[in-house]
């Protein structure tokens, strides 16, 4: 063989014809013996729209005959605590899929949502924020990645009456969980070759509890030169974000603030509805609705069945990934942005008129 030849067949490695399309297929992953065992996932459908659209999972999980099989458990927000059985479950899958659990405002009910994060650890929040081919919106080149801290801050749940009228809540911060969450953004950074993590922060108010999250944040920072680090205050953040978003990679934050910068994130890249997320620890993953994921919808969206399946389905997408199943992952991500590029089928909140049923039939027959 000449060595035009040989460069020739180097080039053309990983290609394939089918009928008269020319497609590239990744050469790089070789699975282990086993791996295409089907794995067990514990599922939760949840409130309002949940059972909606995690049923529109389990139909396109089911046309791709993906290697995964759903374990669902009755669980809803109004509940005084997790049900017997569920967090074992996860605990023996490592992973979960999981419709919105509405959590009632007063009423000192605690949030499912917070008590399933910190059972489990999960003190990673990831969601990302990216502009869809297609869908309009009021940015371009919009791909942030929001890291939120997980387990305390605001979210600790340390509330008291301290005498009548008056109550304490307190925010914990602390080194331990401010360096690993910094490192995770930053591991995640490396690994997906992305070039800047900007830590979110109120340190100019809260000197003392803002300012041990930066200093972890500028500790770890030293440990990955090749990527850029800078911090912005959160309010000059949110500003930022509505006027040039772009500008933004990687986002690291504490809890309640990563809650506020993601859903306005989500809001300027296309709407809540069209983006994945999921929160992680050592051990475990559970996968949901990136922004706004305690929201179950209207209840007109529920009876009227036109809920928004793809922030779900892209989440499943990032599911498959974490399960290493990477080609389901592709499959299904393609289908999804061609249904959205197309534009012919989209329910409400994008500007359309379809049901989640249609939207499910419309990515299904997209599926390679």
């Amino acid at each position: 063989m000449s060595r035009r030849q040989s460069l020739t067949l180097v080039k053309n490695l990983g290609r394939f014809t089918t009928g008269s399309k020319n497609q590239t297929r990744s050469v790089t992953y070789m699975p282990r013996p086993g791996d295409g065992k089907p794995r067990p996932v514990t599922l939760i459908p949840g409130d309002g729209v949940g059972p909606l659209v995690t049923n529109a999972v389990e139909q396109v999980m089911e046309a791709m005959h993906a290697p995964v099989y759903f374990e669902p458990f009755d669980v809803h927000g109004d509940m005084k605590s997790l049900p017997e059985g569920l967090v074992e479950s996860i605990k023996k899958n490592k992973v979960c899929l999981k419709g919105g659990l509405k959590t009632p405002v007063g009423g000192g009910v605690s949030s499912l949502n917070v008590n399933l994060r910190k059972e489990l650890d999960l003190f990673a929040s990831l969601v990302n924020c990216f502009n869809l081919p297609g869908l309009a919106s009021r940015h371009e080149n919009v791909d942030i990645v929001v890291i939120r801290e997980n387990t305390e801050g605001e979210y600790a749940g340390l509330e008291h009456e301290v005498v009548p009228g008056v109550v304490e809540s307190l925010k914990v911060i602390t080194k331990f969980c401010s360096e690993r969450i910094a490192k995770y953004a930053f591991e995640y950074a490396y690994l997906n070759n992305r070039k800047k993590v900007t830590a979110v922060h109120k340190a100019n108010i809260m000197k003392l509890a803002d300012g041990l999250f930066l200093e972890s944040c500028q500790e770890v920072a030293k440990k990955y030169p090749s990527i850029a680090y800078n911090e912005i205050i959160v309010d000059n953040c949110c500003m930022q974000l509505v006027a040039r978003p772009e500008q933004f990679d990687v986002m690291v934050t504490p809890n309640l603030y990563g809650n506020l910068v993601a859903n306005t994130a989500a809001g300027i890249a296309g709407g809540t509805g069209v983006m994945p997320g999921g929160n992680v620890g050592a051990e475990y993953a559970v996968f949901e609705q990136g922004a706004s994921a305690g929201n179950v919808g209207k209840d007109t969206t529920e009876e009227q069945k036109n809920a928004n399946p793809v922030a779900l389905l892209l989440s499943s997408a990032m599911m498959l990934r974490h399960l290493q199943f990477p080609s389901f992952a592709d499959r299904l991500e393609t289908a999804v942005k061609r249904v959205i590029a197309e534009g012919k089928c989209r329910t409400e909140d994008l500007g359309g008129k379809s049901t989640t049923q249609e939207v499910v039939d419309a990515v299904i027959s997209k599926l390679d």
